[in-house]
């Protein structure tokens, strides 16, 4: 019987260390974990902030983003750091989360050094290995090597059981520890900037990054923005605008010095949490917002075709739009307008957990690796 459990818990990017943060805490609590926090900084400045947030010190830093990286150097660049350093610190077992190329190639270095992988946000799919891209290849691949399974949700098991993958002592439903860790913040943190909003007005909360929406789909979604607030008086957007180019130049193309609409600088965890929470309505192609607005009954509309987060769809709480300029306004205006219809979105439960997500996670391994 092992004394302490050695768990190396490996993120890189700023959604995975919000994710991973309470697994983090959590396991830092129990007497039975020896926990090891590597970080990939596959993002590094949107990184740090959150580790700064949850008062998360690595014992890792592998700091590999570069200049203009791409993913055939990421993935490399991962596979043999990592390998370094679980042949030196040998841990019982590796946790990796979501559908990074951090979860990716952290989880299958773990497995060529025959580690028992454990993967966070299990589940997920699209059903399409090009949307998004490279992610939904990312997770079908992490958790195809993977030893624990902790689905989020009900549907996330049944995607895993229809991969093959074999249930009995490897799928776990745990919630999603997303909800953990806004929990924690919203306790914790209370912001009182008013992020130069008029509070005459109604605010959209919009976001847009992902790779799926550069170009022509952003454009759109910009048009609808301006249409939108030339329609509708009483109604402010602010946009946290990710600094990759081919977001910046576009939005700032379109939306700069438009009335109403605020573009700001990304926003640290804390913060942005407390702007979701002032929103009426959010428009996000973001996925962990899908899963985070819900919980504070705002509406969210995904500028998506297609989710890797259906149970939300479902619950009634978020509608996919896409990027397609007459669907966004149509749903936008109907929210704004009709209260039945916002109460409808406003009042569903959440599918994605009651914040106890990592505690579960904690018992599992427990039971299992002891």
């Amino acid at each position: 019987m092992r004394e302490k459990i050695k768990a190396a818990i490996v993120f890189g990017t700023r959604p995975e260390a919000i994710k991973m943060a309470p697994v983090v805490l959590e396991f830092k609590k129990r007497k039975e974990f020896e926990t090891v926090v590597i970080v990939t900084a596959q993002h590094r400045q949107m990184l740090d902030g959150v580790l700064s947030l949850f008062n998360i010190k690595p014992d890792y830093d592998l700091n590999l983003m570069k200049e203009n990286q791409n993913l055939w150097n990421l993935t490399s660049d991962i596979l043999l750091s990592t390998k370094k350093v679980f042949e030196e610190i040998k841990p019982d077992v590796v946790l990796v989360h979501g559908d990074t190329t951090t979860a990716f190639g952290a989880s299958l270095s773990a497995f060529y050094a025959k580690i028992p992988v454990a993967h966070v946000e299990a589940g997920l799919r699209t059903f399409d290995k090009n949307y998004p891209f490279p992610e939904e290849i990312n997770r079908v691949l992490a958790d195809s090597v993977s030893d624990f399974h902790f689905a989020p949700t009900k549907g996330s098991v049944q995607n895993l059981i229809n991969s093959g993958i074999k249930t009995k002592n490897t799928i776990y439903e745990t919630g999603n520890t997303v909800i953990d860790a806004l929990f924690y913040t919203l306790k914790n943190f209370k912001s009182k900037d008013d992020f130069g909003l008029d509070p005459n007005l109604r605010t959209i909360l919009l976001t847009s990054h992902r790779r799926e929406n550069f170009g022509e789909p952003l454009e759109n979604i910009c048009k609808s923005v301006i249409e939108l607030v030339k329609r509708n008086k009483d109604i402010q957007f602010i946009y946290p605008v990710h600094p990759n180019p081919n977001v910046k130049n576009t939005v700032e193309k379109y939306l700069k010095g438009i009335d109403r609409v605020k573009l700001i600088e990304p926003l640290e965890y804390a913060p942005f949490c407390s702007l979701m929470k002032k929103a009426e309505i959010i428009l996000t192609d973001s996925g962990g917002v899908q899963e985070e607005a819900p919980s504070l009954g705002v509406p969210v509309l995904v500028l998506r075709d297609e989710t890797e987060r259906p149970e939300a769809v479902h619950s009634g709480g978020v509608k996919l739009v896409g990027a397609n300029p007459d669907k966004i306004i149509k749903t936008v205006e109907t929210l704004l307008c009709d209260k039945v219809e916002y109460q409808k979105m406003a009042q569903a439960i959440n599918p994605y957990g009651d914040g106890n997500a990592a505690k579960r996670i904690a018992d599992i391994l427990i039971e299992k690796c002891k």
